[in-house]
């Protein structure tokens, strides 16, 4: 008989955005404290701004505090992301979320080949702009990923900044998604 090593399943049901209005602080922060990697401080200062009238809505309010942030504030969500493939991915310690969004690409079955060529891309952006490549994997497959690293290592850093940062808000509107029922618009 094998033995088969067991991990914990991590069920998630998707809120109303009512349910979601009526979270406690610490259960608000707990949940959505991720939906932009890494950062809680996000959905801590945003949930003082309920009730949501949707999600579009909940959403919205992250988009416009990340906006509101000084260009180092914006660079500072950049640097919270892993890289893509990177070390992290490889010793098992990404975040639950980013984990998965980087199997569904295929970023943890590259060829060794392509292994080496986004760690060398990734080193390469990281010298050049002071800040990780980030793209909503979830929207990318491993080819495009990596057309789009490449391509990007030649832009200018505020256009990077600029997109990084739009790329944050595409894998927050994912995580967002896969957390609260789409909008049903809530009675405030």
């Amino acid at each position: 008989m094998q033995a088969f090593k067991s991990f914990p399943k991590i069920i998630i049901i998707k809120m109303d955005i009512a349910t979601v209005n009526e979270l406690p602080y610490e259960d608000f922060v707990n949940i959505f404290g991720n939906v932009v990697e890494k950062c809680p401080i996000i959905t801590a200062a945003v949930w003082s701004r309920r009730p949501f009238g949707s999600l579009n809505a909940l959403e919205a309010e992250i988009s416009e505090f990340i906006d509101a942030l000084p260009e180092s504030g914006k660079e500072g969500i950049l640097r919270c992301h892993p890289d893509l493939a990177g070390r992290d991915l490889q010793s098992g310690t990404l975040t639950r979320e980013s984990r998965e969004e980087q199997a569904r690409a295929g970023m943890d079955a590259l060829s060794s080949e392509e292994a080496s060529r986004m760690a060398r891309l990734n080193e390469e952006y990281k010298e050049r702009f002071g800040f990780p490549f980030v793209i909503c994997a979830r929207m990318n497959d491993k080819a495009n990923i990596l057309r789009q690293l490449t391509e990007r290592c030649r832009s200018e850093r505020q256009v990077e900044r600029a997109r990084g940062v739009e790329e944050v808000k595409k894998i927050c509107r994912v995580r967002l998604q896969a957390l609260v029922l789409s909008d049903a618009p809530n009675k405030l």
